[in-house]
């Protein structure tokens, strides 16, 4: 008789990198075509309603996930006042990068390809450790995101990058165009009509996860 595979399931695991342990939730299904790193944004975590619904929607297309907490909760407390450490893209890339580098360094996960998840201001921390792990990541996805502040990074970015903007947030889809013009990688901005900041109108969020799962699977290949 064949032996009946369990369903893979999501574990809470615990990310060292050099002195500092950050709490995050690893998704890894049997044949993974690749791995998907949240880089949540402003004041998030990886529980993220918006960052897990499309981290679910990506699980459903055989690609690891996994979802993490940026900053310590010490971190989260001090930020919650100063909302400094949100927006400080080099320290959140370098979180963003440890995770990366812990993540090649375990057996499961190790020779999986790996793309970047961006919201918000997560992801222009994910378009500058993009930008200084060439070699290691295939793909990064952005959803309502500040491209923009990845600065100089940007022309730097190897990896490709999709873009993704709802038609009503009018502010960011303009910082959007600007930076799309100084990527230098394969590139796309697409626009998702009728969708806010957060899109949480119907059907929105949705075609935010088929477009990144497309993204993503056309360059693990």
């Amino acid at each position: 008789m064949a032996r009946t595979r369990k369903p893979a399931q999501e574990n809470a695991v615990k990310i060292k990198i050099e002195q500092l342990t950050l709490e995050g939730n690893l998704y890894v299904p049997e044949r993974a075509q690749g791995l998907v790193l949240f880089a949540h944004g402003s004041g998030s975590s990886r529980f993220s309603p918006r960052n897990t619904f499309v981290a679910r929607e990506l699980q459903k297309s055989n690609l690891a996930t996994l979802l993490f907490d940026l900053l310590t909760k010490e971190e989260e407390q001090i930020d919650a006042i100063t909302a400094k450490l949100r927006f400080n893209i080099r320290f959140l890339a370098d979180r963003l990068i440890g995770a990366t580098d812990w993540l090649k360094h375990r057996p499961d996960t190790g020779k999986l390809p790996i793309g970047y998840f961006g919201a918000s201001t997560g992801a222009a921390a994910a378009l500058v450790a993009a930008a200084e792990r060439p070699d290691v990541v295939r793909a990064v996805v952005s959803r309502g995101g500040r491209p923009d502040l990845a600065g100089e990074a940007l022309p730097k970015v190897k990896a490709p990058t999709l873009l993704i903007v709802g038609g009503n947030d009018r502010v960011v889809l303009d910082l959007n165009r600007e930076a799309l013009t100084r990527l230098k990688t394969n590139k796309d901005l697409v626009i998702i009509p009728g969708a806010t900041h957060l899109f949480e109108e119907p059907g929105t969020l949705e075609e935010v996860s088929r477009l990144a799962a497309g993204w993503f699977k056309k360059y693990f290949d």
